[in-house]
């Protein structure tokens, strides 16, 4: 019988700005293409209707 996991979404665990931080930092300095969506995984974290928002455009 297959053990059933669920999905890991990173973005669920960058609830605030430190973790974000920590997140990208970890991703530019290890350069793994791996963490090439690590922006992607940020704004979902952060909101993509609160990053449109305060870029002054629609999602």
């Amino acid at each position: 019988m297959a053990i059933e996991t669920p999905l890991f979404d990173a973005s669920r665990c960058l609830g605030t700005p430190e973790a974000r931080v920590v997140f990208l930092r970890d991703a530019l300095e290890t350069g793994d293409a791996g963490y090439s969506h690590a922006l992607g995984v940020i704004a979902r974290a952060r909101g993509m209707s609160h990053i449109a928002r305060d870029a002054g455009l629609s999602r």
